[in-house]
């Protein structure tokens, strides 16, 4: 089993959910963790992957899955939940725009 999938099952580090059509196939799934922040006493929630089948977008499916993060928050009392995206997934900032709102910041990352 590899490293993601254990720490999922495991729920030790990773935490996840899967979004589920009426035969039980998987169409969509999310990950998150919990960190310490220094900007938030209660910890923050990074929503590190989601997932949606392309032939099942545009049904709530992708909401539905952030919404349960939220709610994973929400039981550990941690109010910020954060993610990424590419600047070029105009398709996901539709649903990210009426889930969350835009902040000013920037990622940067070390050179290899």
């Amino acid at each position: 089993m590899n490293k993601t999938w254990r720490r999922l099952v495991e729920r030790r580090e990773l935490f996840g959910f899967a979004a589920l059509d009426g035969d039980e196939r998987m169409v969509g799934f999310v990950h998150y963790h919990f960190h310490i922040s220094t900007w938030s006493p209660a910890g923050c929630c990074y929503l590190e992957d989601l997932f949606v089948d392309p032939l099942g977008r545009g049904r709530g499916t992708g909401r539905a899955l952030i919404e349960a993060v939220y709610r994973a928050a929400d039981e550990r009392g941690v109010t910020r939940v954060y993610w990424h995206t590419e600047n070029t997934n105009a398709r996901a900032q539709v649903l990210y725009n009426q889930v969350g709102y835009l902040t000013p910041f920037l990622q940067f990352r070390r050179r290899p």
